[in-house]
Protein backbone atom coordinates (compact mmCIF):
# COMPACT_ATOMS: atom_id res chain seq x y z
CA UNK A 1 0.00 0.00 0.00
CA UNK A 2 0.98 3.79 -0.93
CA UNK A 3 2.70 5.33 2.42
CA UNK A 4 1.63 8.51 1.53
CA UNK A 5 -2.29 6.96 1.35
CA UNK A 6 -1.82 4.77 4.86
CA UNK A 7 -0.42 8.25 6.14
CA UNK A 8 -3.23 10.35 4.87
CA UNK A 9 -5.82 8.06 6.13
CA UNK A 10 -4.56 7.59 9.70
CA UNK A 11 -4.56 11.62 9.98
CA UNK A 12 -7.83 11.71 8.69
CA UNK A 13 -9.20 9.03 11.20
CA UNK A 14 -7.78 10.65 13.78
CA UNK A 15 -8.87 14.29 12.91
CA UNK A 16 -12.39 12.98 12.30
CA UNK A 17 -13.27 12.95 15.79
CA UNK A 18 -12.45 16.31 16.34
CA UNK A 19 -14.06 17.55 13.12
CA UNK A 20 -17.54 16.05 14.22
CA UNK A 21 -17.21 17.49 17.71
CA UNK A 22 -16.35 20.95 16.83
CA UNK A 23 -19.97 22.43 16.60
CA UNK A 24 -22.86 21.82 19.13
CA UNK A 25 -26.61 20.98 17.83
CA UNK A 26 -29.34 21.61 18.97
CA UNK A 27 -31.94 19.39 17.15
CA UNK A 28 -35.70 19.71 16.69
CA UNK A 29 -36.78 23.06 18.35
CA UNK A 30 -40.33 23.78 17.47
CA UNK A 31 -40.91 26.87 15.77
CA UNK A 32 -44.53 27.13 15.71
CA UNK A 33 -46.45 25.97 19.14
CA UNK A 34 -48.55 23.33 18.33
CA UNK A 35 -47.21 22.88 14.99
CA UNK A 36 -47.27 20.54 12.70
CA UNK A 37 -44.47 17.25 13.16
CA UNK A 38 -42.60 19.20 10.30
CA UNK A 39 -42.66 22.60 12.34
CA UNK A 40 -38.78 22.19 13.45
CA UNK A 41 -35.41 23.65 12.99
CA UNK A 42 -32.38 22.54 14.16
CA UNK A 43 -29.48 24.79 15.29
CA UNK A 44 -25.51 24.46 15.34
CA UNK A 45 -23.56 26.69 17.05
CA UNK A 46 -19.57 26.21 17.70
CA UNK A 47 -18.39 24.37 19.89
CA UNK A 48 -16.42 27.61 22.16
CA UNK A 49 -18.75 29.83 22.93
CA UNK A 50 -18.44 33.45 22.74
CA UNK A 51 -19.43 36.95 24.24
CA UNK A 52 -19.63 38.50 20.82
CA UNK A 53 -23.27 37.92 18.52
CA UNK A 54 -22.34 35.69 15.88
CA UNK A 55 -23.96 35.97 12.00
CA UNK A 56 -26.27 33.49 11.33
CA UNK A 57 -26.77 31.28 7.85
CA UNK A 58 -30.43 30.21 7.69
CA UNK A 59 -30.49 27.11 5.56
CA UNK A 60 -34.01 25.78 3.43
CA UNK A 61 -33.45 22.02 2.01
CA UNK A 62 -34.71 21.12 -1.27
CA UNK A 63 -36.69 18.28 -2.15
CA UNK A 64 -38.70 19.31 -5.34
CA UNK A 65 -41.16 21.03 -2.47
CA UNK A 66 -42.40 17.38 -1.94
CA UNK A 67 -39.27 15.97 0.59
CA UNK A 68 -36.11 16.60 1.73
CA UNK A 69 -35.27 17.46 5.31
CA UNK A 70 -33.74 19.92 7.69
CA UNK A 71 -30.86 17.12 7.60
CA UNK A 72 -29.65 17.49 4.22
CA UNK A 73 -26.67 19.91 4.89
CA UNK A 74 -23.40 18.46 4.72
CA UNK A 75 -20.52 19.80 5.53
CA UNK A 76 -22.09 23.43 5.72
CA UNK A 77 -22.87 23.61 9.68
CA UNK A 78 -19.65 22.58 10.04
CA UNK A 79 -17.50 24.74 7.65
CA UNK A 80 -19.40 27.76 8.88
CA UNK A 81 -19.46 27.46 12.77
CA UNK A 82 -15.94 26.83 12.47
CA UNK A 83 -15.77 30.37 11.01
CA UNK A 84 -18.27 31.71 13.61
CA UNK A 85 -21.19 31.30 12.55
CA UNK A 86 -24.57 30.27 13.75
CA UNK A 87 -26.11 27.55 11.29
CA UNK A 88 -29.82 27.01 11.29
CA UNK A 89 -31.95 24.43 8.94
CA UNK A 90 -35.31 24.36 8.90
CA UNK A 91 -38.20 21.84 7.85
CA UNK A 92 -41.55 23.15 6.61
CA UNK A 93 -44.11 21.35 5.26
CA UNK A 94 -44.63 19.85 1.35
CA UNK A 95 -46.85 19.71 -1.34
CA UNK A 96 -49.26 18.15 -1.81
CA UNK A 97 -50.27 18.67 1.76
CA UNK A 98 -50.17 22.15 1.66
CA UNK A 99 -49.74 24.22 -1.29
CA UNK A 100 -47.07 26.74 -2.07
CA UNK A 101 -48.48 30.03 -0.63
CA UNK A 102 -48.82 27.95 3.01
CA UNK A 103 -45.39 25.93 1.99
CA UNK A 104 -43.76 29.70 1.59
CA UNK A 105 -45.27 31.09 4.48
CA UNK A 106 -43.94 28.18 6.96
CA UNK A 107 -40.21 28.91 6.11
CA UNK A 108 -41.02 32.62 7.16
CA UNK A 109 -42.39 31.16 10.08
CA UNK A 110 -39.82 29.14 10.68
CA UNK A 111 -37.28 32.41 10.01
CA UNK A 112 -39.49 34.66 11.83
CA UNK A 113 -38.99 32.64 15.44
CA UNK A 114 -35.26 32.18 14.52
CA UNK A 115 -34.75 36.19 14.33
CA UNK A 116 -37.08 36.62 17.38
CA UNK A 117 -34.78 34.07 19.37
CA UNK A 118 -31.50 33.20 17.95
CA UNK A 119 -29.50 35.64 20.11
CA UNK A 120 -30.41 33.14 22.37
CA UNK A 121 -27.95 30.55 21.04
CA UNK A 122 -25.39 33.48 20.29
CA UNK A 123 -26.73 34.29 17.10
CA UNK A 124 -26.93 38.43 15.65
CA UNK A 125 -30.28 38.52 14.45
CA UNK A 126 -29.67 41.85 12.97
CA UNK A 127 -26.80 39.76 10.60
CA UNK A 128 -28.57 36.81 8.71
CA UNK A 129 -27.84 35.21 5.53
CA UNK A 130 -30.43 33.05 3.57
CA UNK A 131 -29.39 29.91 1.94
CA UNK A 132 -31.10 26.83 0.10
CA UNK A 133 -30.73 23.83 -2.11
CA UNK A 134 -32.51 23.33 -5.16
CA UNK A 135 -36.33 24.32 -3.87
CA UNK A 136 -34.74 25.50 -1.48
CA UNK A 137 -32.98 27.84 -3.84
CA UNK A 138 -36.47 29.01 -5.12
CA UNK A 139 -37.53 29.66 -0.94
CA UNK A 140 -34.60 31.46 -0.35
CA UNK A 141 -34.90 33.77 -3.18
CA UNK A 142 -38.30 34.38 -3.11
CA UNK A 143 -37.86 35.07 0.70
CA UNK A 144 -35.12 37.76 -0.22
CA UNK A 145 -37.18 39.51 -2.75
CA UNK A 146 -40.87 39.58 -2.17
CA UNK A 147 -40.86 41.35 1.48
CA UNK A 148 -44.59 40.11 2.44
CA UNK A 149 -43.27 36.93 3.77
CA UNK A 150 -41.03 38.52 6.40
CA UNK A 151 -43.09 41.32 7.02
CA UNK A 152 -45.98 39.09 8.03
CA UNK A 153 -43.52 37.75 10.65
CA UNK A 154 -42.76 41.17 11.63
CA UNK A 155 -39.36 41.24 10.05
CA UNK A 156 -37.56 43.64 7.68
CA UNK A 157 -35.05 43.07 4.70
CA UNK A 158 -32.79 45.52 6.63
CA UNK A 159 -31.57 42.47 8.86
CA UNK A 160 -30.21 40.07 5.99
CA UNK A 161 -26.95 40.18 4.95
CA UNK A 162 -27.24 38.25 2.35
CA UNK A 163 -28.65 35.37 -0.30
CA UNK A 164 -27.54 31.97 -1.76
CA UNK A 165 -29.78 30.40 -3.63
CA UNK A 166 -27.96 26.83 -4.98
CA UNK A 167 -29.02 25.51 -8.55
CA UNK A 168 -32.55 26.29 -8.46
CA UNK A 169 -34.33 26.24 -11.76
CA UNK A 170 -37.70 28.25 -10.56
CA UNK A 171 -36.60 31.83 -10.23
CA UNK A 172 -39.09 32.42 -13.50
CA UNK A 173 -41.49 30.49 -13.30
CA UNK A 174 -43.63 30.92 -16.51
CA UNK A 175 -39.82 30.36 -18.33
CA UNK A 176 -39.14 27.35 -16.45
CA UNK A 177 -42.52 26.21 -17.43
CA UNK A 178 -42.29 27.05 -21.34
CA UNK A 179 -39.15 25.42 -21.59
CA UNK A 180 -40.64 22.59 -19.69
CA UNK A 181 -43.84 22.28 -21.95
CA UNK A 182 -42.05 23.25 -25.06
CA UNK A 183 -39.29 20.35 -24.61
CA UNK A 184 -42.22 17.66 -24.30
CA UNK A 185 -43.79 18.99 -27.27
CA UNK A 186 -40.95 18.96 -29.68
CA UNK A 187 -39.29 16.07 -28.13
CA UNK A 188 -42.00 13.51 -27.34
CA UNK A 189 -43.00 12.03 -23.92
CA UNK A 190 -45.94 12.65 -21.51
CA UNK A 191 -46.83 15.79 -20.12
CA UNK A 192 -45.95 16.36 -16.22
CA UNK A 193 -49.07 15.32 -14.54
CA UNK A 194 -47.34 17.19 -11.22
CA UNK A 195 -44.71 19.68 -12.56
CA UNK A 196 -43.78 23.30 -11.77
CA UNK A 197 -47.25 24.37 -13.55
CA UNK A 198 -49.49 22.16 -10.73
CA UNK A 199 -46.90 22.89 -7.89
CA UNK A 200 -47.04 26.56 -8.25
CA UNK A 201 -51.04 26.91 -8.67
CA UNK A 202 -51.72 25.86 -13.03
CA UNK A 203 -52.47 29.71 -12.24
CA UNK A 204 -50.11 32.27 -14.70
CA UNK A 205 -50.75 34.78 -12.32
CA UNK A 206 -49.91 32.45 -9.10
CA UNK A 207 -46.37 31.40 -11.34
CA UNK A 208 -45.66 35.29 -11.86
CA UNK A 209 -46.09 35.98 -7.93
CA UNK A 210 -44.04 33.36 -6.77
CA UNK A 211 -41.20 33.91 -8.97
CA UNK A 212 -38.43 36.16 -7.26
CA UNK A 213 -37.70 38.23 -10.10
CA UNK A 214 -41.25 39.86 -10.47
CA UNK A 215 -40.49 41.23 -6.83
CA UNK A 216 -36.75 42.49 -7.82
CA UNK A 217 -36.70 46.36 -6.97
CA UNK A 218 -34.70 49.23 -6.02
CA UNK A 219 -34.95 50.55 -2.67
CA UNK A 220 -36.69 47.34 -0.73
CA UNK A 221 -33.36 46.43 0.97
CA UNK A 222 -32.80 43.62 -1.37
CA UNK A 223 -29.63 41.67 -0.09
CA UNK A 224 -26.34 40.86 -1.79
CA UNK A 225 -26.91 37.60 -4.10
CA UNK A 226 -24.50 34.67 -4.99
CA UNK A 227 -26.04 32.44 -7.58
CA UNK A 228 -24.28 29.04 -7.67
CA UNK A 229 -25.51 26.79 -10.60
CA UNK A 230 -23.84 23.80 -12.12
CA UNK A 231 -22.62 24.81 -15.63
CA UNK A 232 -23.65 20.84 -17.20
CA UNK A 233 -27.78 21.94 -16.68
CA UNK A 234 -29.40 24.35 -19.27
CA UNK A 235 -32.64 25.42 -17.10
CA UNK A 236 -30.65 26.05 -13.33
CA UNK A 237 -27.30 28.12 -15.87
CA UNK A 238 -30.79 30.07 -17.62
CA UNK A 239 -32.72 30.87 -14.45
CA UNK A 240 -29.14 32.08 -12.42
CA UNK A 241 -28.48 34.27 -15.21
CA UNK A 242 -31.77 35.42 -15.40
CA UNK A 243 -32.00 36.06 -11.59
CA UNK A 244 -28.48 37.57 -11.84
CA UNK A 245 -29.39 40.28 -14.90
CA UNK A 246 -32.64 41.21 -12.85
CA UNK A 247 -30.84 41.83 -9.86
CA UNK A 248 -27.83 43.80 -11.66
CA UNK A 249 -30.49 46.15 -13.14
CA UNK A 250 -32.27 47.23 -9.96
CA UNK A 251 -28.36 48.05 -8.31
CA UNK A 252 -28.41 44.90 -6.07
CA UNK A 253 -24.88 43.25 -5.66
CA UNK A 254 -24.74 39.71 -7.41
CA UNK A 255 -22.35 37.30 -8.20
CA UNK A 256 -23.72 34.06 -10.87
CA UNK A 257 -20.90 31.23 -10.45
CA UNK A 258 -21.38 28.30 -12.64
CA UNK A 259 -19.40 24.81 -11.55
CA UNK A 260 -18.61 22.15 -14.06
CA UNK A 261 -17.21 18.68 -13.46
CA UNK A 262 -20.10 18.12 -10.52
CA UNK A 263 -23.93 17.79 -10.74
CA UNK A 264 -27.17 18.65 -9.07
CA UNK A 265 -26.92 17.26 -5.50
CA UNK A 266 -22.63 17.28 -5.47
CA UNK A 267 -22.91 21.06 -5.99
CA UNK A 268 -24.50 21.23 -2.59
CA UNK A 269 -22.85 18.76 -1.00
CA UNK A 270 -19.55 19.91 -1.93
CA UNK A 271 -19.62 23.08 -0.29
CA UNK A 272 -17.25 23.11 1.72
CA UNK A 273 -14.70 20.86 0.65
CA UNK A 274 -11.02 22.24 0.19
CA UNK A 275 -10.27 23.40 -3.08
CA UNK A 276 -13.52 23.49 -4.63
CA UNK A 277 -14.45 26.38 -6.55
CA UNK A 278 -18.09 26.82 -5.64
CA UNK A 279 -16.67 26.69 -1.21
CA UNK A 280 -14.62 29.38 -2.51
CA UNK A 281 -16.98 31.57 -4.13
CA UNK A 282 -19.18 31.25 -0.84
CA UNK A 283 -16.86 31.75 1.51
CA UNK A 284 -15.32 34.94 -0.21
CA UNK A 285 -19.33 36.33 -0.30
CA UNK A 286 -19.78 35.01 3.50
CA UNK A 287 -16.86 37.14 3.90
Amino acid sequence: MNAKLTIAALLSALLLPQIASAQKKIANVPFLDGGHERHLLDIYTPEKPTDKKLPVMFWIHGGGWQAGNKDDVALKPQVLTERGFVFVSTNYRLLPEVTMDVLIRDVAASFGWMHRNIAKYGGDPNRIYVGGHSAGAQLAAIICTDDRYLKEQGVSFEVLRGCVPVDGDTYDISKIIMTAEHRQALYGGKMFTFGHRQKFGNDPEKHVDFSAVTHVAKDKHIPPFLLLYFTGNPDTRAQANRLGEVLKAADIPVTVFGKGNTNHSQLNNDLGKPDDPATKAFLEFLQ
